[in-house]
């Protein structure tokens, strides 16, 4: 089962949460559970559908605070495991809220 897990917000950086984290995504990555994982940009783009008419719009929108602003794509055997990774996730980086979506497909 592949799970899109996304932060909000602006990420934390200092040297002990780099290294965690990297043990953290060396562990995914050798056990074969992780397919990819970064940093957003904080707003983005919007593209809009209305009656077929698009329309484009350039961030940062007033409430870029609520953006995604990291992702991991998992590949896991089940929901409960991707909850645990995104537990540990959490004990690394602390504080904050996330978002997991099972993908289709």
């Amino acid at each position: 089962m592949r799970f899109l897990l996304t932060t909000v917000g602006q990420p934390r950086a200092d040297e002990t949460l780099q290294m965690e984290m990297g043990k953290f995504i060396q562990e995914l990555t050798e056990a074969g559970s992780l397919i990819a994982t970064g940093g957003m940009e904080l707003g983005g783009t919007l593209i809009k559908s209305v009656g077929g008419e698009i329309t484009v719009m350039d961030g940062p929108f007033a409430e870029a605070k609520e953006m995604a602003g990291g992702f991991a794509l998992i590949d896991v055997g089940s929901r409960e495991e991707a909850l645990e990774l995104s537990r540990r996730f959490f004990a690394i980086i602390g504080d904050g809220e996330g978002r997991m979506q099972l993908i289709y497909g």
